[in-house]
């Protein structure tokens, strides 16, 4: 063990360079209802965090208690803010702030803390390029973290001018499908990138982009029918674009019926079909084209999507009955 690492399991109280520091107990009453056992190292880190604070030291020092602490706990967000005002009184090294960032947050992936610093730092350094593959490395360890997914998107938003950060996010976020298309989080990616964040697309027009995204969602969707974040997808991409549901009848019909063992299998991009070994009838099929028939809006086509919320409601999806017998409740009442 190194000199450092034995200062390390020092108290505050212990070390000769913190003697001039008188430390604050936390305030409790003699007999409170719901004592916190803190360790006695938290505790004496804690301890002098008050008083520092109550002092308004900016000093080396204090960048080391707040390291400290927010290792003993990375959710400590005045620790956080105090770290942050200090660097910039000192005019510390953030390049170097953010090396240390590199190990902190793939440690503490889930605090939301780590990430909003992070931020702060790459607002001032101003350096969102090698971030992506800060994320990637991120994504390697939790593929479907949100604070990770939330950080990226405010990279690309936040430095949404620079054509350099957004040229190949396109092709990333069809990788991370191609690895795991069951990736919500990715899937609300690429509705970020596509439409949510504005059509980045260069000379493409919209008529070309929405054809693009049907044929990549309805693709997805052949190769695993009962996977939610493609049909979701799918319906953000006709919402958003103002399109009616119907324009994709003719291949939704397949996924609601049981699959053909006879089947030939047939290329279509446009509208290709299940795939062999596909679980079906699919539940979300269903209830797409119980969608459509509900919105064209006519007697006949209310009951047609009754039809098919009956059988979600009997058969299909039972653990949702309740919502299904609603929507028929919601969809008898409109047909009379």
């Amino acid at each position: 063990m190194n000199t450092e690492q034995k200062q390390e399991k020092l108290l505050f109280a212990e070390r000769p360079e913190w003697s001039d520091v008188d430390p604050i107990p936390q305030y409790e009453t003699s007999t409170p209802i719901a004592p916190i056992l803190y360790t006695p190292q938290y505790k004496d880190a804690t301890d002098y965090f008050r008083a520092i604070v109550k002092s308004g030291e900016r000093s080396e020092r204090v960048l080391q208690l707040t390291e400290e602490l927010i290792r003993l706990n990375p959710a400590h967000y005045t620790a956080w803010q105090y770290r942050y005002e200090t660097l910039l009184a000192l005019s510390s090294s953030l390049q170097t702030e953010l090396e240390l960032m590199n190990e902190l947050a793939i440690k503490y992936l889930k605090t939301y803390q780590v990430w909003h610093h992070r931020r702060l730092l790459i607002t001032l350094l101003r350096t969102p390029q090698p971030e992506l593959q800060f994320i990637e490395t991120c994504l390697r360890v939790d593929s479907k973290n949100y604070h990770t997914w939330s950080y990226r998107q405010w990279l690309l938003s936040h430095f949404v001018d620079d054509d350099d950060l957004w040229r190949g996010e396109l092709e990333f976020i069809e990788n991370v499908i191609g690895d795991d298309v069951r990736n919500n989080s990715a899937w609300h990616h690429r509705y970020f990138v596509v439409f949510g964040c504005g059509v980045r697309s260069g000379s493409e027009d919209r008529a070309r982009i929405v054809r693009r995204e049907l044929i990549f969602t309805k693709q997805n969707i052949s190769l695993a029918p009962n996977n939610p974040s493609a049909w979701n997808y799918l319906r953000g991409i006709l919402d958003y674009n103002r399109l009616p549901y119907s324009l994709c009848t003719r291949f939704v019909k397949p996924y609601t019926l049981p699959l053909d063992p006879n089947t030939v299998d047939i290329v279509d991009l446009e509208n290709p079909p299940p795939s062999r070994g596909a679980e079906l009838p699919c539940v979300y099929a269903i209830e797409f084209l119980a969608d459509i028939h509900e919105k064209a809006g006519d007697k006949d086509n209310i009951l047609k999507g009754v039809d098919l919320w009956k059988s979600l409601a009997n058969e299909h999806d039972t653990i949702r009955k309740k919502y299904w017998e609603h929507r028929i409740r919601e969809a008898l009442q409109s047909a009379t």
